[in-house]
């Protein structure tokens, strides 16, 4: 059975999820259809993007990912479909391709939207579900439309280093609120050296220590390590983190231009200090 999934910033309070799966399972017969999730916060890309590849990489070759994140960002006669890791993306024009295959995926191609339908998500829908469809009659990608050699490209959020620090900023928080920064594991030992270390994410709060589970630290204190994605989480054992500290996600304001380092919330970045 061939697997289509289905990311969105949504949310779950309307008709549209369902509607949305109602006409995959009309247009797609036999088709397993999952959900992801539909709690992106509204426009966040860099949350998107954390999301989808921690999650696409556990599912099998030939699955379509659907990908309605900031669907409507800029008014276009077309939708992408990318082959990444053997699997295929689907999405607006609007960098997240780029950004979840961390860098130019093997083959793009632009979908063309039927001109006698209103652009909303509906029709979005219907076109993914022809480019699904051909897939499945064994059609390959570059048969479904042309080329796209001039979509936007745009790179993951990376955090700030020099020579004795790293500043990450806070991409995902969970449902228990633990909180999420765009530090891979890789990263951080990279830059750490083998020296120690102290996370600084409040003025005075510090942590020392990487833990390997919440359960390595007493119930109620503060703890980071890296979970199942590879990425630094700051936590409290059966505790609410962001909560506690005051800490927030990251905005889409944060991403524009004209908006610099220096603009970013002290309560939004979180400093690894070296030595």
């Amino acid at each position: 059975m061939s697997i289509i999934t289905l990311t969105s910033d949504i949310g779950l309070q309307d008709y549209l999820v369902g509607a949305i799966k109602g006409q995959l399972w009309q247009n797609c017969p036999g088709a397993q259809v999952m959900d992801i999730t539909h709690q992106i916060s509204p426009f966040n890309l860099p949350q998107a993007t954390y999301i989808c590849k921690g999650a696409f990489a556990y599912f099998p070759p030939k699955t379509f990912h659907i990908v309605l994140i900031n669907l409507f960002d800029r008014k276009a006669d077309y939708v992408l479909l990318a082959e990444h890791n053997g699997q295929y993306i689907a999405c607006a024009d609007n960098g997240l391709t780029t950004m979840i295959a961390d860098g130019m995926p093997v083959r793009v191609v632009k979908l063309p939207l039927d001109k006698q339908l209103p652009k909303d998500t509906f029709s979005i829908i219907k076109r993914f579900s022809q480019a699904y469809q051909e897939l499945q009659k064994g059609k390959d990608l570059a048969e479904l439309g042309q080329p796209a050699t001039d979509y936007i490209v745009k790179n993951n959020l990376q955090p700030m280093t020099g020579q004795d620090y790293i500043d990450g900023q806070i991409i995902h928080i969970d449902n228990f609120e633990n909180v999420v920064v765009n530090i891979t594991r890789k990263q951080f030992d990279e830059h750490r050296q083998n020296r120690p270390f102290s996370i600084f994410f409040r003025r005075d709060e510090v942590i020392t220590q990487i833990a390997e589970t919440y359960a390595d630290v007493p119930e109620g204190h503060k703890l980071a390590l890296f979970n199942a994605a590879g990425y630094l989480e700051v936590a409290i054992n059966k505790g609410n983190a962001a909560g506690l500290f005051g800490l927030q996600g990251f905005h889409r304001d944060q991403l524009t231009s004209n908006s610099g380092y220096q603009q970013l919330s002290f309560y939004q970045t979180v400093r690894i200090i070296f030595g």
